[in-house]
């Protein structure tokens, strides 16, 4: 990708996070990105193609932020690991995450299949150690991760390690 492919998708991500997507124009991330509005149709087709491209590397950024998760063969070691996912987030990568939790909303983007490789380790991480409902508690911790993620890149001003800490206790991890 070329350095000026990087800065049109960076204030297309930096736009769309804060002003929405719909709410955004190409002409606007073009005089964002210091660059002509045609490059941005040269090189992504349209505003959707943008999108795409920004999608694309939330799915690679999802299987990084798993691929140690799901090859945990330690079911504890999985659940803490994903207990504890949302303290991993670089705060320079907010606004990557931002949008991803606003186009969930703006556009009704599911996040449900790039959630499934964690929610079978967590589910199978239940099973091994005999809980009843492994599958209710897998979804239970998703949640949990999917809110705690949500107020924090809203600036809460609660503190992910003593939450995530309190509910290692209750699961005795």
């Amino acid at each position: 990708m070329t350095e000026k492919q990087e800065k049109i998708l960076h204030a297309a991500l930096e736009l769309f996070a804060r002003e929405g997507f719909t709410a955004t124009s190409t002409s606007k991330v073009a005089k964002h990105a210091g660059v002509s509005e045609g490059l941005i149709f040269r090189h992504f087709v349209n505003k959707e193609g943008l999108l795409k491209a920004i999608l694309d590397e939330g799915e690679r950024r999802f299987k990084a932020l798993f691929v140690d998760i799901v090859m945990e063969s330690d079911p504890k070691e999985v659940i803490r690991k994903t207990i504890e996912m949302t303290s991993q987030i670089d705060k320079a990568d907010y606004n990557f995450w931002k949008l991803q939790y606003k186009l969930k909303w703006e556009l009704e983007v599911s996040s449900d299949k790039k959630m499934e490789p964690l929610r079978m380790a967590l589910t199978n991480a239940f099973s091994k150690l005999n809980y009843e409902s492994p599958q209710l508690e897998a979804e239970l911790i998703l949640l949990y991760i999917d809110g705690l993620g949500s107020a924090l890149l809203k600036g809460s001003t609660i503190h992910p390690d003593e939450m995530n800490q309190f509910i290692l206790k209750k699961y005795n991890i």
